[in-house]
């Protein structure tokens, strides 16, 4: 990268950067996508946009197959952009568009002997349509419907995360008798039936060992309803869960084993489900990549080297992010710009930032890894 944020291709990352903040995306992401899709056939590539709304652009042919990815929208509401001091501030600063200049920049950069593909998502903050629906092959070239590794853009303050607890969500039905409440005895009680189940709930973890990189995983009861007048006993109880979960378990074990759990801490005569939350695509489960693998190697030393020993550690990512549907396939997160910083939320917040350094030494250490992994 030259003394002008441009790399030897003559693309800008930090000129990226300013333009793509300034373009609202977090209800519609038509105008950033068409600006991505723009940037890639200005530098020479045929972007693919596939039916789930995908943008992908492939170099290369052969193996092995790295991936990169991130996605374009962002939450809600739009933060206006700003830049002062070295510091670019605004919606998707950080997450994720910061990791996107970086990743277009390695892109752009690398001439692989191997084959790099660019897959850039439109759904990842609400139900990650198009991770769910990515089909490598609908590139020219392309048989394998997964890579050999991917990076996957978020910010992580330049270290290299390769694991990251999954979350689910559902609901246990408590189901009883009505009957009034003069003769509680001639009903079933639900409400009273989810002190058992709460406890199932708090103890569910008991005998699991945490993960060695992760920790342990959470349950926590987060909504509560049950009853319909003061004066009955109530044939309905409706607990919600929130789960964040660590290899090896699925969201499908996960449900059954609940479903147990709290069917063996509540009298006989209640009945019990335990349903996950309906959505129109697979929860974001668990994900651990051994460090081993050469995309980890590879890329912690990069970015060591970019930030004099201030980045490359390597370590889990604290978020749900799309990478859990690339796994088992080697998979790591990184990228520029923090979750939080001491003074508190920087992503998703109203304070979103990025520092353009960051976002330079990024796309940087992208390009050394790439040329030792595909070059």
């Amino acid at each position: 990268m030259n003394a002008s944020g441009a790399d030897s291709d003559g693309f800008d990352p930090i000129a990226f950067l300013d333009s793509a903040v300034r373009i609202d995306s977090h209800a519609d992401v038509t105008e950033m996508r068409s600006f991505l899709v723009d940037t890639l056939a200005a530098h020479g590539h045929d972007p693919t946009v596939d039916d789930a709304g995908n943008t992908l652009a492939t170099k290369g042919s052969g193996s092995p197959h790295v991936v990169l990815n991130t996605h374009i929208d962002t939450v809600s509401p739009h933060v206006p952009y700003e830049r002062d001091d070295g510091i670019i501030r605004g919606r998707g600063s950080c997450d994720a568009k910061g990791p996107l200049a970086a990743l277009l920049s390695a892109f752009f950069a690398t001439d692989p002997d191997g084959r790099l593909t660019l897959a850039v998502t439109p759904d990842e903050e609400v139900y990650s349509t198009g991770a769910a629906a990515l089909d490598l092959t609908v590139l020219p070239g392309v048989d394998a419907d997964t890579a050999d590794a991917y990076i996957v853009g978020e910010p992580t303050g330049l270290d290299v995360c390769t694991a990251a607890k999954g979350r689910f969500e559902g609901t246990v039905a408590l189901s009883g008798t009505n009957a009034h409440a003069a003769e509680p005895e001639s009903g079933v009680n639900a409400v009273a039936a989810a002190e058992g189940a709460l406890a199932a709930i708090r103890g569910f973890d008991a005998d699991r060992d945490p993960h060695p990189d992760l920790g342990p995983a959470t349950l926590t009861p987060t909504v509560i309803e049950g009853g319909d007048a003061t004066n009955q006993v109530p044939a309905d109880c409706a607990i919600t869960v929130d789960r964040r979960s660590v290899p090896p378990e699925s969201a499908a074990g996960f449900r059954d084993a609940l479903e147990t759990a709290v069917a063996d801490a509540v009298p006989d005569d209640v009945g019990v489900t335990f349903d996950l939350t309906e959505r129109p695509t697979p929860f974001l489960e668990a994900f651990a990549t051994d460090a081993d693998e050469p995309v980890v190697r590879h890329l912690s030393a990069a970015a060591e080297r970019v930030t004099d020993g201030a980045g490359g550690a390597v370590r889990p990512f604290t978020a749900a992010t799309e990478a859990s549907y690339f796994a088992p396939a080697p998979t790591v997160v990184f990228g520029p710009g923090v979750l939080a910083d001491d003074e508190g939320p920087v992503a998703h917040a109203d304070r979103e930032y990025v520092r353009v350094a960051d976002v330079e030494r990024a796309a940087t250490a992208l390009s050394d890894a790439l040329d030792a992994l595909v070059g």
